[in-house]
């Protein structure tokens, strides 16, 4: 069973998307945030928050495991998921997957 088929099963209104979508199957980061992560956010716009955090990481050539790093992490994150505009513009499409 993948993991989009065990979400199914739990649906959540996505803060970023505005819209009831299949959630996390499990938290995604430690803490207050990945709480609010779980309970607020779609497997669709975790997704998202992947690109995204992979962009950051790479821009900024930080390690994952430096505590500098998952601090920024966590504030680009909380950001992107709960700021000011962090909602997605009514007519975004995002880019199709080149698989």
């Amino acid at each position: 069973m993948s993991t989009e088929e065990k979400a199914a099963g739990r649906t959540v209104h996505c803060v970023k998307l505005q819209k009831d979508l299949p959630g996390l199957t499990e938290s995604p980061w430690p803490g207050e945030l990945g709480k609010r992560v779980f309970e607020n956010v779609s497997a669709e716009a975790w997704k998202l928050w992947e690109e995204r955090m992979k962009m950051i990481l790479n821009e900024y050539r930080l390690m994952p495991w430096q505590k500098e790093a998952q601090e920024l992490v966590a504030k680009q994150m909380e950001e992107f998921f709960f700021g000011e505009g962090s909602a997605l513009p009514p007519d975004f499409v995002p880019e199709q997957s080149k698989s």
